[in-house]
This record gives structure tokens, sequence and C-alpha cells, in this order.
């Protein structure tokens, strides 16, 4: 599917169509979900619509973008722009439009996949031309769901479940016990298809669902509930049986000729060359405000991280590279004589401020002046989603969405390992340092060892939207450890925020639209 746009007009347009038909008197003579999913290659539409959510960019408030947002509780990432600025300060309400466009994407695409699923089931009882392909489409759209599930859980705790498709305003889930039904569903799910789905794609289906990526999904449930010996299991049976190893780079995983190979196990697919609608902004929101828009500047900057965090990395740390942009050209001076750019280095001295991160300027000389080195900036701006080097616009983007990697694997294995008593710990982490170009680990308490592991998937996925569930998941409010705890009382204190560390920042409130139009769901208790 890689460079191949995914219908998700198409699917919408349909769900649209058979949605509004409940409210009707008459039965209208057009296209429903009955009467569209006839054979299985409408069925492949309809999931690939599914699939069009995870990259949308037609949008600003896409599904990539709100994580971005969210992520700023923590405040190791910081923005400017109002979204960002409000979560860093702790400012956040069941009204706010990130959660409530996020909220509504993956519900339409809940709602959506379920379609697939029971129209799946109808084909099968009626005899498809062609059973496999429809269990294999089948298997993607139950695996989408456990997906959009699983992140809204990791977000929102208790969320309302349904695993039938809701068709009029009548049906309204409850969530209560939502998270250990929407884990449940997980477990039943994400097993029985890893036996359907294939190892790997090849062509134009490159970019699906693999038994991989279940598998992946499936550890990751059993982390966050706690069932050490099933995760550690499940990533056993992923190191043993897939093939799959890091990178020898850690760059590759955010690289165009490496999309959909190697460690990526599941990324959604993005090009603007094959759809001009298909523009990824999360480029905008991370480029620097000086770079110069030949170069794919758009003067933006929305989301970057902070100098406090940036120096959490050791120096040899082989993944600074690829998670940091350490040089571009700035257009602060405008252009040499010969029409090139001079180049701003980043510099550990230079000033940074949560609003500013300027490129120090020496008094008294012009463009034709400065060698890389000598410009300087202190804003640790984010290289993993950044698309840098000449370009007609900032809208040409090409870059896939990464959600899963290996990495992920090899730390969840460390981390059951170390939980259940069971198995070698240091196996995944040491792998995952060892390509950091880090000492290997040895020796250390379960404690000690379970510090390590979550300061190792911070540094590894910095940037990526895991930061803010994967430290929820292992704190709690006043809790001990509490590692969330901890970076937000750090990044509060660090930079004199007037913020005061709360119940609040550890769980996303339920988003007040649907507390008005579904009275079967109800509020977390401390967002009442």
């Amino acid at each position: 599917m890689k460079k191949i746009k995914y219908t998700a007009f198409l699917l919408t347009g349909i769900l649209f169509l058979f949605n509004s038909c409940k409210d009707l008197e008459e039965e209208p003579d057009f296209t429903t979900a009955e009467n569209f999913f006839t054979n299985p290659e409408q069925l492949e539409i309809g999931v690939n619509g599914v699939y069009d959510v995870l990259g949308y960019a037609n949008q600003w408030f896409n599904h990539f973008y709100n994580r971005y947002v969210f992520e700023c509780l923590v405040g190791y990432q910081v923005g400017w722009e109002k979204g960002p600025l409000n979560f860093q300060n702790g400012i956040v309400d069941p009204s706010d439009i990130y959660i409530d466009a996020y909220w509504k994407q993956s519900y339409d695409a809940i709602n959506s996949a379920n379609t697939v699923i029971e129209s799946a089931d109808r084909l099968l009882a009626e005899g498809s031309t062609d059973d496999d392909k429809v269990r294999r489409v089948q298997a993607e759209a139950k695996f989408l769901r456990s997906f959009f599930y699983f992140n809204l859980i990791r977000y929102f705790d208790d969320v309302p479940f349904s695993d039938k498709r809701v068709t009029n305003d009548q049906v309204r889930p409850t969530n209560e016990n939502g998270k250990a039904n929407v884990i449940a569903m997980m477990n039943t799910d994400l097993t029985a298809i890893a036996d359907v789905l294939p190892d790997t794609y090849s062509g134009g289906d490159a970019g699906r669902v693999t038994r991989w990526a279940a598998l992946t999904l499936l550890m990751k449930g059993q982390l966050l509930d706690e069932d050490w010996t099933g995760a550690l299991a499940t990533a056993q049976n992923i190191v043993d049986n897939s093939g799959l190893s890091l990178f020898d780079d850690f760059s590759h995983n955010f690289e165009l000729e490496f999309e959909n190979t190697g460690e990526r196990i599941f990324e959604a697919q993005v090009s603007s060359a094959v759809a001009a609608s298909e523009t990824n902004n999360h480029h905008a929101h991370f480029v620097p405000a000086d770079m110069p828009t030949d170069q794919g500047g758009v003067g933006w900057h929305w989301l970057y991280g902070t100098k406090d965090f940036r120096m959490e990395y050791d120096d040899d740390d082989q993944r600074i590279p690829g998670t940091f942009l350490e040089s571009y050209p700035t257009k602060t001076l405008g252009r040499k004589s010969d029409g090139s750019w001079p180049w701003v280095t980043w510099d550990p001295d230079a000033e940074f401020t949560l609003t500013t991160g300027l490129v120090g300027i020496i008094a008294g000389k012009t463009a034709d002046d400065y060698t890389v080195g000598e410009l300087v900036f202190g804003r640790p701006h984010n290289r993993k989603w950044f698309e840098f080097g000449p370009s007609e616009s900032w809208e040409d983007e090409e870059k896939n969405i990464v959600y899963l990697r290996y990495a992920d694997v090899l730390l969840g294995h460390s981390e059951a390992a170390n939980e259940s008593g069971t198995g070698d710990p240091y196996f995944g982490i040491n792998l995952v340092r060892e390509r950091a170009g880090l000492p290997q680990l040895g020796g250390l308490s379960q404690p000690e060892l379970r510090d390590a592991i979550v300061n190792e998937r911070v540094l590894e996925f910095a940037f990526e939207q895991e930061t803010y569930p994967e430290l929820k998941r292992k704190s709690t409010f006043g809790g001990d450890p509490d590692y969330l705890g901890d970076y937000i009382q750090r990044f509060i204190d660090t930079y004199g925020l007037q913020r005061q560390l709360k119940a609040r920042d550890y769980v996303l409130p339920i988003p007040l639209a649907e507390l008005l139009n579904n009275p079967n769901a109800e509020q977390h208790d401390v967002w009442k």
C-alpha cells in the first residue's frame, strides 16, 4: 500500500449513507453496508479506509498530531502553539479540541472496522469467491480495531466499548470496565488473527498488518495488563520466529529508503506525491522557524524538545543524530554571495527558554563570514519526522509514521522478564543499548533494572508519541515509583512553571461531547 492512497473517502461516504438511512421513514435505493460489501475486493476498499486514519493529514487536528500535543503533558516536548502550550502548562479540560478530535477519529475508525468485520462474516456465511482474502482483510480490521482501542485506553483508561457496528444514536455503549473489555478483546482477537495474517507483504501490499504486528500489539496489551508471563512468551515468540533484527543505524527507522523494512513492524503509509491532499503536516510542526523555504522551511516550529531533556542523552549515544536536528541552513542573515545559506549548529551553551532557542549571532559579521559552528542554536529540534533538504513546498512530504518497532519488542521482553523473575531480563535492553553505542547492563536489582528499562524507552522512543502513555502505564499519582510524576515535577522545577502536579495529569478526561451525547458514559472520578 506504500505510495497508494488509502480510499478513506469512499468508506466514509458509505458509512455516512448507511448510518443516515436509519433516520428516514422509507428505505432509500442507494449504497449501504449490506449492498456494497458484496465481494472481497470491496471489503479490502473498506479496510483501506480504516488504515487511512493512521496517516490522514488533510486537517490540522489529525490522529498523530493530537498525540504529539498530549505528549506535552510530560514536559520533555513543548511548543508555543495554543494546544501544546496548554498541555505543558497542565491546562486540560474535557472540551479540549485535540482530545475531542482524537476521540472522534478513533471511534470513527473503530466503527468502520466493525463494519468490515461484520461484512466479512456475512460474506463467509454466504460463500465468498475468495474466503482466504476475506479472512485476511477481516484480520486486518480486527488488528486496527484493537490498535485504536488500545491507544484510547492508554490515554483515557475506561472508554466506551462495543465490538458491534453502531448504526444509530440509540445504541450508546457504556465505559464501565471499558479498559478490561478492550484487553480481553485484544487477547482473543490478536491471538487468533496472528494465525491468519502473513509474515510479510510485497509490492503494493507492503504496509499492511503482518503476523508480527499483531503479536507486537498483543505484547503491548499484555504489558499494560501486567500479564508478565504472557508478555514474555509473546515477545519470545517474535524474537525466535520473526527473523526481525534492529537496524545497525538507528536513523533508518525514520528514513524514506527504509520504509516497510527491517525493524519497522507497522507504519502508516504517507505520500503527497501520490495524492496532493496527503499533506502530512507533522513536518511543518517540527521544522525550525529560520529554515529557508526552499529547504523545506515554513516558519512554524510548533513543537520541539527541551534542553533539559536533550542533555539526558549520553554524548556517545548513537541515537542523537536520528532523534535531534544537529545542524541546518538558516535564513537569519540571508543568503551568502554564492547563493547558498549559512548553517547553524546545535550548541548546549546556546540560549534556551521554553519559548525561544535563538540563533547565536556574532556581531559585525555578514552571511559570507559564517561557517558551521559559528552560528549556534539552543532549541532541540525533533529530527525523526522532519524532512530535510530542498523541496518545492513544505507540503511535499513522504515520510511514513512508524507506530510499532522491533525495539519495542526487545524492551518489552526485558520488562516482562524482569517483572516475572523468569528469562533473561538483560537480553532485550542490551541489544537496544548496543545499537546506541552504550555500555551493557548487568548486576542490577529488580527495581534498578525497572528504572533502566523505563529510561531506555524514553530515550529510544522520544517524539514517537510513546513517552506519556508509557510513563503513565508505570505510574500512579503519589505512588512509588512515579516516573510520570518525576518527569513532570522536574519540568516544573527546571523552567519555573506555575503548574502543580495533580491526579488529572495521569489520565485524559472523557470528552464533553461524549458525555453530552452518551448517557451511558461516565466521567473519571478525578475529572468530576
